[in-house]
């Protein structure tokens, strides 16, 4: 049996990953007056069953955000721990959901820097666009 403190190790290593490139980098880099990738939204992670990939993560204390229908016939199942604003979607393929909060700008920065984004796609749940990594990890901007 799985206990909750589990999931809470599992938090605190993406928190330490996030404060020691901080430590590494010697200061947070933010721009105040353009605020454009501001947080890791969902951590998409891919899974064989869907269904029992939930039961595992309920176990460590993960709580369910949303379980619906997605436009594809699958079902979007979509966790978090209780208190962070960070959570995990069971899935089908791996990738990182950063939300932004101006989707065009972000892309028009990206593609200054050679970055190269994909269109952008305008759904009930906000605008996304996907881009990948030079080793082919799929990352994916979000406007809500």
């Amino acid at each position: 049996m799985l206990s909750q403190s589990t999931g809470n190790i599992v938090v605190s290593a993406i928190r330490f990953s996030l404060n020691a490139q901080v430590a590494l980098h010697g200061k947070h880099h933010s721009n105040s007056k353009n605020k454009k990738m501001k947080s890791v939204e969902i951590i998409m992670l891919p899974v064989k069953d869907r269904q029992k990939a939930k039961e595992f993560y309920l176990r460590l204390g993960f709580q369910i955000v949303i379980e619906a229908p997605d436009p594809h016939g699958e079902t979007w199942i979509q966790m978090r721990l209780p208190g962070s604003e960070t959570s995990i979607s069971l899935a089908g393929f791996q990738a990182i959901i950063c939300e932004t909060d101006n989707i065009e700008e972000e892309l028009k920065d990206l593609a200054a820097k050679g970055i190269v984004g994909g269109k952008i796609d305008d759904t009930p749940w906000g605008k996304f666009a996907w881009l990948k990594d030079l080793d082919g990890n799929s990352l994916c901007l979000h406007q809500k």
